[in-house]
Formats: structure tokens, C-alpha cells, sequence
């Protein structure tokens, strides 16, 4: 069963209909709500838009990257991986962002191994919760992401700031909480990349999976992707959406760090085809 190109599709039919036109940081402007999710049982197949093709080897990529905890994004580009291009400097610095504010907070404190250790203690806990936000290295405005990573500073403020994890009845469960959502490009993709990290999780914690709940703030549809998200609709609506893919993950690996490229395998993957947009920078 696909309900997860369903509930996407109605959301994203939902902003183009009820939508507030807004400004943004970009200077592209958006359709925008405020309060949205998407919920999937991971049981249900993994999480992958087959509506459009979502670029496998980048959401894994990134994953890696983060859990690295780097602030350069050489690991990226050795592998072909481009996302991250933009917002880097000359030398390839992103400043204090995710993966370091994951394993690094305040320069020593690794909230991953925090979060694999209560899981494993005190499965019953409800401080399972991982956070980016750190005030103290968020980007000033008005400064260029490179030269608030030149300065010590994260690139960009997080997008998706936290992830809370919930243990019931020997399956782990994840909210995603994202301040800035993206509909087009980065939703399908984030959802993608924190399912894959509570499969990942789930196996070094010897707990199976249960559901992803993604949450969004400022959820939108920049002006320039509106044709292309028409497209996926209508891709939709003629039918053009396919059983979800599943995901296999090397059984050998007992450690969140021993994951690599290889380690990690998308079976069935059917889609409707690319659909590309410029990117807000």
C-alpha cells in the first residue's frame, strides 16, 4: 500500500489551493501553511515519492555525511554528491550544521551515541530527542552562507531542527520536526532520509521499525516549482504511482558508524519519472 504519495500529493493540493503568498529569504516567493504532517508506517514499504524519482544515492550520501559529523563536505563530493555545492565555501566548508551539531554539541557532546545508549537502557524514556538548533552557531543574517562558515557559523539555519525517537511494543518510531519545508525538492527527500535513519537506528538497537511522523512549520511550494508540482499531481491522478520500494540494510552492522554506501540496498524502486527545479538559494 502507497498511502505516502497520497497524503503528499493532497498536502501539496492543499497549499496551491489555500496557500498565503509569502516572501522568503530566497527572494522567490512561495505558497505557504503553517502545521502540516505526513505519517507512515515504515512496515508499509520505505518512504521514496514514486510520483518522481528521488535521487537514492544522495539521501544515503548526506545520511553518512551527517553522521560523520563533518563540517566539509568532502566526504560529498568524493562520492558525487552535489547538494551541498552552493552553500560551501571555496574550500568546502558548511560550518557547525547538522552532522556536526549531531556528534560534536558544544564541541564534545555526541547526541547519536546519547541517543543509541538511552535507547538501549531506558527504551521507555521521553528525552529520545536529537536537536541542530544550537543558538549559539546559527548563521547571522544578512552575512553569505560562506562567510558564516568562514566566521565559525552554521551556513544555513537548520531546516529540520530535531528528531524525538519512541520505543512501544519493540519498535522504534521517529518525529521529525522541520521549521522550513520545502514541498518540492527537500520534503521528499527528508522524509526519505530520516526513514533511512530509523532503520538504522532500529538495527544497532535491536528494535524493529514502526512509524515515520513528519512534521512541517512553514510548509511551501516555491513559485518557480508550482508547473512542475502540477505535474506530479496530475501524474497522480492518471495513475501514474507505484508500490512503495523497501530498503535492506547489511545485517553484520552492530555500529551506527560502520555503515556505508554498500551497506545499504533500495529494492523495487518504480517511479514516474524525473522532475527537476532550480533550487532557492
Amino acid at each position: 500500500m502507497n498511502t505516502l504519495d497520497k497524503q503528499y500529493i493532497e498536502l501539496c493540493e492543499k497549499i496551491l489551493a489555500k496557500g498565503n503568498t509569502k516572501s522568503d529569504r530566497t527572494g522567490t516567493g512561495t505558497l505557504s501553511l503553517f502545521g502540516e504532517e505526513i505519517r507512515h508506517d515504515l512496515s508499509e514499504g520505505f518512504p521514496l515519492l514514486t510520483t518522481k524519482s528521488v535521487h537514492f544515492k544522495s539521501v544515503v550520501g548526506e545520511l553518512l555525511f551527517f553522521l560523520r559529523g563533518d563540517t566539509n563536505i568532502k566526504f560529498l563530493q568524493d562520492n558525487g554528491i552535489k547538494i551541498w555545492d552552493a552553500w560551501a565555501t571555496e574550500g568546502g566548508e558548511i560550518g557547525k550544521m547538522y552532522g556536526y551539531q549531531w556528534r560534536h554539541w558544544d564541541g564534545y557532546f555526541d547526541q547519536i551515541e546519547a541517543l543509541i545508549e538511552s535507547l538501549i537502557i531506558t527504551p521507555d524514556s521521553r528525552r529520545h530527542l536529537v536537536s541542530a538548533w544550537n543558538f549559539s552557531n546559527l548563521p547571522i543574517d544578512g552575512v553569505t552562507p560562506q562567510d558564516n562558515a568562514k566566521h565559525g557559523y552554521m551556513a544555513l539555519a537548520p531546516c529540520h531542527y530535531s528528531f524525538q525517537c519512541y520505543v512501544n511494543d519493540g519498535k522504534l518510531s521517529m518525529i521529525v520536526n522541520q521549521r522550513s519545508a520545502d514541498m518540492f525538492l527537500g520534503v521528499p527527500f527528508n522524509i526519505a532520509s530520516y526513514a533511512l535513519l530509523t532503520h538504522m537506528l532500529a538495527q544497532v538497537t535491536k528494535l524493529e521499525v514502526g512509524e515515520l511522523i513528519w512534521r512541517g512549520g512553514d510548509v511551501h511550494i516555491y513559485q518557480n516549482h508550482i508547473e512542475q508540482v502540477k505535474t506530479q499531481i496530475q501524474r497522480y491522478k492518471d495513475g501514474e504511482v507505484y508500490d512503495l520500494p523497501s530498503i535492506g540494510l547489511d545485517s553484520r552492522i552492530k555500529d551506527i558508524d560502520d555503515f556505508g554506501f554498500d551497506d545499504i540496498t533500495l529494492i523495487d524502486y518504480k517511479h514516474a519519472g524525473k522532475l527537476t527545479g532550480k533550487v532557492a538559494v
